[in-house]
């Protein structure tokens, strides 16, 4: 589960334009379940908590490149009504 959250982390910032904020919210779920499972087993965490940084920071990538798209929408539609 550990190299599923890695994967679905390093897709959520490649694209974070598109549908990176789904691949990051499940990548972040993944991350938690592997790095509980990892902890509670006793095994190392290294790539659960890779794959954990990588989606929040694909997740928050995808929530600003979301309202820079709709700011800049939002301002072209202020200019087209002129």
């Amino acid at each position: 589960m550990g190299v599923a959250s890695l994967v679905l982390g390093i897709v959520s910032i490649a694209f974070s334009w598109s549908y990176g904020l789904y691949a990051g919210i499940v990548g972040i779920i993944l991350g938690a379940i592997a790095k509980k499972r990892a902890s509670n087993n006793g095994t190392a965490t290294g790539t659960a908590t890779a794959g954990l940084v990588c989606s929040i920071i694909g997740v928050v990538l995808s929530i600003i490149l979301c309202i820079i798209l709709y700011a800049v929408y939002g301002s072209l539609a202020l200019l087209s009504a002129l």
